[in-house]
């Protein structure tokens, strides 16, 4: 039983952190688009 438990809680540990992964790639794209899209309206006023 104390197997079950533990491989429950790894379980639901390594799904959170690939959840907390995602949410962290996902606000990295953005904050390369925008940096990108500055970088572009920067370009465009030379």
């Amino acid at each position: 039983m104390k197997t079950l438990c533990a491989a429950f809680a790894v379980t639901c540990m390594f799904l959170a952190g690939c959840n907390t992964m995602a949410g962290a790639g996902k606000d990295i794209q953005t904050g390369g688009q925008k940096l990108e899209n500055s970088a572009d309206n920067a370009k465009q006023k030379m």
